[in-house]
């Protein structure tokens, strides 16, 4: 199992920042800008994993070179069903660089937009202490 999503699965907070880039750029598939860094990253992968349930991931896509890779997932957030996708690169350290989120369908992702919203002033002042 990829390091990854082991750490995912495992709820591994630490152990999912120890992946990320001090330069990640996070992709939302509910905010037009890209968030950089990896203080903001981090506790914006926090807040969804405290407003996702049910979370699984279903399937993962690597490139042979193993410098991108696809975790396809479900979960549920406020009763919506979703499907997702987490498409990460990996810079020549082994560390995440860039990390896209896509989900579906437009009813789940307008409740995962309200629920991160709703999570947004503690994302904010996590990352604030952690930067």
């Amino acid at each position: 199992m990829h390091a990854f999503r082991k750490a995912v699965e495992d709820r591994d907070t630490q152990a999912l920042e120890a992946l990320l880039a001090d330069d990640v750029v996070f992709t939302s598939p509910v905010a037009f800008k890209p968030y950089e860094g990896k203080a903001i990253t981090a506790a914006i992968l926090r807040g969804v994993m405290r407003v996702f349930e049910d979370f699984t991931y279903v399937r993962e896509i690597a490139d042979p070179a193993g410098r991108d890779h696809a975790f396809v997932f479900t979960a549920t957030v406020n009763g919506k069903r979703l499907h997702g996708c987490d498409f990460l690169h990996f810079d020549e350290d082994g560390r995440i660089d860039d990390f896209t989120v896509m989900v579906r369908p437009l009813s789940a992702a307008q409740a995962l937009s309200e629920a991160m919203g709703a999570q947004f002033d503690r994302i904010a002042s996590e990352a604030a202490a952690t930067a």
